[in-house]
C-alpha cells in the first residue's frame, strides 16, 4: 500500500502471503507510476532498504528514505512518518469485510480496499 503523509490511500496491490515485502513493494510502485507527477520522496520502513532503492530510483525516478530506529532505542518509540501506513491499516480494520481475509481474488480485495478508503475519505469531507 502506497499512501500519502495523511494516510490516504494513493495505490494498492493485493498479493499472495508468500511474496516477501520487498517484491510486493515494486508491483505497488509499478501501479504508482506515472499518476502522480508531484511525488518525489517515499518513506519506507528499513525491511525495504536495499537493492529496492536503487531500483525505485532507477525505474521510477524517486528517492526512498528509509526511517530506521536508533541505535540503543529500548522499548516502543513513535518514529516520525514510520507508522503512517500501519494507521492507515488501523483505519482499514474497522470496516468487515477486511478484517479477514474472505475474498478469493486479489482483484476484489484491492476494490474492498478503495471502496472502504473512499468512505473514510467522503466522511471526513463531511
Amino acid at each position: 500500500m502506497l499512501v500519502d503523509t495523511l494516510g490516504l490511500l494513493l495505490a494498492v496491490v493485493v498479493t499472495p502471503a508468500s511474496k516477501q515485502d520487498r517484491d510486493g513493494a515494486k508491483d505497488v510502485l509499478l501501479a504508482a507510476k506515472g499518476r502522480f507527477p508531484r511525488l518525489r520522496v517515499i518513506w519506507a520502513d528499513g525491511g525495504y532498504a536495499g537493492a529496492l532503492i536503487e531500483w525505485v530510483k532507477r525505474t521510477c525516478g524517486w528517492l526512498v528514505k528509509t526511517i530506521l530506529k536508533p541505535e540503543g532505542q529500548k522499548g516502543f518509540v513513535v518514529l516520525p512518518k514510520r507508522w503512517v501506513v500501519e494507521r492507515t491499516f488501523g483505519w482499514l480494520m474497522k470496516y468487515r469485510r477486511l478484517v479477514r481475509d474472505y475474498e478469493t481474488a486479489p482483484e476484489m480485495s484491492e476494490t474492498m480496499i478503495r471502496a472502504a478508503m473512499i468512505h473514510l475519505m467522503l466522511r471526513r469531507l463531511c
